[in-house]
């Protein structure tokens, strides 16, 4: 109930005909939270990163394709871009000198290849997305072939869903044989090459519609091959240390390049030489996977087991006793124990 009277004369009218909005000082219209749908997006592969800028290619096997370079939008700075990405670009697509193009999105991806700097790190490092290819590059001596550094690079592909296959240069310094021997059983193309003797055309064939990653210890001749592979690609090499037998890093970063074959085409993703392959992002469930021939065996192990050493039971460890996997498997049984027990430490 109001304590003013009904016929009060003396109440004031406000006038608000001089009121003035105080001007947005960031635009013309309050912010909103919903972004653009960039209908006119264009998709693009990424090629590679060179300091906040990335090489992308628009209009992939058609007559328009051509090389942009973009930035990334703000709303994707915390996602990573990697090289094999496929992003969603706006702006200047021409590719003319001087000439800046956005990346708005990331096309949902078939693969992630990635490694973490040891088997105890979960920060994981991605490597390169929808690559369908791995291949391992190992030289058959200078450096010395490390038959586990291998089984690594296996595992991560194996766990990325990634086809793995396996090149062993240098053939004509020492015989690969008994290093091959340790990958019995697996289902992996191999292929060797020599200084007079390199299978170009055979790997080529490989590469043909795919995208391929190529992965190495340093001065394995990786560089070297992707030179042989792709011409233009001029890719750095280097020479391995005689006091410490490493290789010296040439590649410093991951590229993608387009390879031509009589019959097609493929992406060649070089990446730089890596002297250790970290599997803490791995599930350990998936390690089993890389070892064909014991996974086969380890139908038979109890629920829960181990096969590690003193697992009870461990259908792995009798098959392998009593021989039945082949002369190979003691090894490739004391590489799975070790990687297993990397991962029972974490």
């Amino acid at each position: 109930m109001s304590w003013l009277p009904d016929d009060d004369e003396d109440e004031t009218e406000l006038d608000e005909s001089d009121f003035r909005a105080r001007p947005n000082p960031k635009a013309n219209r309050p912010r909103t939270k919903r972004r653009p749908a960039h209908a006119d997006a264009q998709i693009a592969r990424v090629l590679g990163v060179d300091r906040g800028r990335y090489a992308v290619l628009v209009g992939e096997d058609t007559p328009e394709e051509h090389t942009v370079v973009a930035t990334r939008a703000r709303e994707l700075r915390k996602q990573p871009i990697v090289t094999g990405d496929r992003v969603r670009v706006v702006g200047d697509t021409s590719g003319a000198e001087g000439t800046l193009a956005r990346m708005v999105g990331i096309e949902p991806r078939t693969t992630l290849l990635r490694r973490s700097a040891d088997d105890t790190d979960q920060v994981e490092r991605v490597i390169v997305a929808n690559a369908d290819q791995m291949l391992v590059v190992v030289a058959a001596a200078d450096p010395e072939p490390r038959a586990r550094l291998v089984d690594r690079y296996l595992i991560a592909a194996l766990d990325a869903g990634v086809r793995p296959l396996l090149v062993v240069t240098k053939t004509d310094l020492a015989d690969p044989a008994e290093f091959l021997a340790h990958f019995e059983g697996l289902d992996l193309e191999v292929f060797t090459s020599a200084l007079d003797e390199m299978p170009v055309e055979r790997i080529g064939a490989a590469l043909i519609g795919h995208s391929t990653v190529f992965v190495g210890h340093s001065g394995v001749g990786k560089s070297t091959l992707v030179n042989q592979l792709v011409p233009s690609a001029l890719r750095a090499t280097g020479h391995v240390n005689e006091v410490t037998g490493r290789g010296r890093h040439t590649s410093s970063s991951t590229v993608s390049l387009r390879y031509r074959g009589e019959g097609g085409s493929g992406w060649v993703i070089d990446t730089p030489g890596v002297r250790s392959f970290g599997l803490g992002h791995v599930d350990p469930a998936n390690v089993l996977r890389a070892f064909t021939e014991l996974a086969e065996a380890a139908e038979d192990c109890p629920r829960g087991c181990t096969h590690l050493p003193d697992a009870p039971d461990c259908a792995i460890i009798e098959a392998v006793a009593e021989g039945r996997l082949g002369p190979s498997a003691p090894a490739r049984l004391d590489s799975l124990q070790r990687l297993l027990a990397t991962f029972a430490q974490r």
